[in-house]
């Protein structure tokens, strides 16, 4: 489904750009937002594992990590999140146990999603918490940034 089809596609706007931004450090350009029940925006991130030397530096990581600082709690029950590439099986955990409303992804990621691919994290008992899925919004546009990224990388 492209953005302009979408009534999500501010936000699945916004996680693109948090892409690019990530892009432009040289990270794996996947970026994420956070919506408040109100829609209004309460983090934003693109991947920082490089920049950070920390491999848990996901997008969704870091806008859980902000989100969850802003409300002075670990839950994020009626919050939304909109990311742009599929979350792996950490970052899928880490959505069930903020107790994430959503779930809106751009592109699937075959070699290391957590969601629909692999594992299917929210299919496993230890998923106490499973939020609605929702695929596909801006797929086009997110897939695009990711083949851009890989492919300047290989030459």
């Amino acid at each position: 489904m492209s953005l302009s089809d979408s009534p999500f596609s501010s936000h699945m706007k916004a996680a693109l750009a948090e892409a690019r931004t990530a892009a432009m450090r040289g990270e794996v350009p996947v970026g994420a937002v956070i919506v408040a029940p109100s829609g209004e925006v309460v983090a934003r991130a693109g991947n920082r594992t490089r920049e950070l030397a920390d491999p848990t530096a996901h997008a969704e990581i870091l806008a859980i990590r902000a989100a969850c600082a802003q409300l002075g709690s670990e839950r994020l029950s009626g919050h939304d999140l909109h990311v742009t590439l599929e979350p792996c099986p950490m970052c899928a955990m880490a959505i069930s146990s903020a107790r994430i409303r959503r779930l809106y992804f751009a592109a699937p990621d075959p070699k290391s999603g957590g969601v629909l691919q692999g594992p299917r994290m929210f299919t496993h008992p230890q998923a106490h918490h499973v939020p609605e899925v929702y695929d596909g919004i801006g797929e086009e546009e997110a897939a695009a940034l990711l083949r851009a990224f890989f492919a300047e990388r290989r030459g």
